[in-house]
Order: C-alpha cells, then structure tokens, then sequence
C-alpha cells in the first residue's frame, strides 16, 4: 500500500475558506448524539473542533478543550457565543499532549479521515488513550468505506447553493478521485461567489478505513469498544452502514 504524508489543508487553515465552513456544516445528528453522550462528563476534549460550535455549546455545562491545528478555524470559534467558555489550543492530534484527563473525547465531523497513513492514526488513537480519565469514554466517526460516500462527490451530485451572511448566494460543489488501494480519496471544494463571480478552491485527501482494521488499531492502543454504531441515530453498525462509529473507554491493563 502507498504511504502518504499529511498536509496542511487550505480547506480549514486558509481563512478565505473557512468562513463558508458553518454554513457547509451546521448542527446535526452527530451533534444531537455528542450532546446526550456529555450528559454525565463534567469534562469534554474535542480533537479537530474545527470552528467549534460542538466545544462551546457543551461548554455551557462543563469544562471543555477545543483543539485544532487550523489557526482560521480557531478565530471563527473564539468569535462565536460562547467561545470565550471554552480553552482553545492551536495544536496536532497525533502528538498532542495536554497533562490532563477527560470524562469525554470526541474526534467527530469525520476528522479521523485526515489522518492517511496508519502511524498516523495510530498516533491520534494514542492522544485519546493519554487523555481518558479512567472511567472516560471516547467517540468518533469515520465512513464506511462500503458505503461509498465519494460518488456523492461529483460536480454533478454535489452542487448546491449557499447563502452567506456578506457575499450573498454562492455555488458550492466537489470533485473528487478514489484510489481503491490505498482508500483514499482526493477531492476539491470549489465556492464561487454569484454577484461577483469570485471563486475559491482547495483540494483535500481523506482515508476510508475498514471497521476491521478500526478495530485492530483501536485494540493496539489500548482502547475497549463498548458498542459500534452506523449511524447518529443509534443504529447498530453493519457491513452495509453509512458510518463506523466506535463508543468505548480505556482497555483493562
């Protein structure tokens, strides 16, 4: 198999992009679920909180940790409400080391994918064990690989419009390539603005892992999986499930 490197994403590292992020993403069910799993945490950690809108609403309760490598995608969270309850750290999952421990870790919006090759994501999967209080759980997503999410990522299945507070309506769609080998995919978001023609772009890369080597890793790192869910509805997850979505807690030693 190809080994990759990851990069910088210009997708969230460049302010230009980011400001369309929110209106890409807004609340959803894997939102709805985080929120009922924090329900008992006094304490949250939120690797690749991205413009934290997740950090600072849970943040309304308890003591939360938002991290994230993109500097733009911080700014955007510590301007939004709430943002101020919320300690924000500018830094990379895979070596991430904080000295402290955490009733809940959550690694959700797919962030899991960003990592290409398997140090790293065994590094990441290592920052969630370091920061699980003994009896802390952990969440996070990543797409089933069966299910074939990026060919919903042609121009022509993903155009949609956006409608953006300062710029007024703008034309969003992917492009995307698989490589079946590796898993993964290579994509480009395009935005262009209606009333001024103005177009941005950035190209992206993400992994599709199976749930068997999920599973592997996840044991390899010292982490338990109580449940396995395929979808944020609380749906069991089974080989034809749209996400592999593990819920657990540390390993006994």
């Amino acid at each position: 198999m190809a080994t990759f490197d990851r990069q910088e994403d210009r997708l969230y590292q460049d302010a230009d992009l980011a400001q369309f992020y929110d209106l890409q993403n807004g609340w959803a069910a894997d939102f709805d679920f985080c929120t009922a799993m924090a329900e008992e945490a006094g304490s949250v950690l939120d690797l690749g909180c991205g413009t934290g809108e997740l950090a600072a609403s849970l943040a309304r309760d308890r003591n939360v940790v938002g991290v994230d490598p993109a500097a733009a995608m911080l700014d955007v969270a510590r301007r939004r409400p709430g943002g101020d309850a919320v300690d924000w750290v500018e830094a990379d999952a895979r070596d991430l080391r904080l000295g402290r421990h955490f009733d809940l870790v959550l690694l959700t919006g797919h962030a899991f994918q960003v990592f290409l090759a398997e140090r790293d994501q065994r590094a990441v999967l290592s920052t969630i064990a370091a920061h699980l209080a003994p009896n802390g759980r952990f969440l996070f997503d990543s797409r089933n690989p069966a299910a074939e999410a990026w060919r919903n990522w042609t121009p022509e299945a993903s155009e949609h419009s956006l409608d953006h507070p300062r710029l007024g309506k703008v034309r969003s769609w992917n492009d995307v390539a698989y490589d079946a080998d590796s898993g993964v995919a290579t994509y480009q978001t395009h935005f262009e603005v209606l009333a001024t023609g103005q177009r941005y772009a950035a190209a992206s890369q993400i992994r599709f892992t199976e749930q068997a080597v999920l599973a592997a890793l996840l044991e390899a790192a010292g982490l338990a999986v109580e449940r396995w869910y395929g979808d944020w509805n609380g749906g069991a997850w089974h080989p034809a499930a749209k996400e592999i979505i593990p819920l657990g807690r540390l390993g006994l030693e």
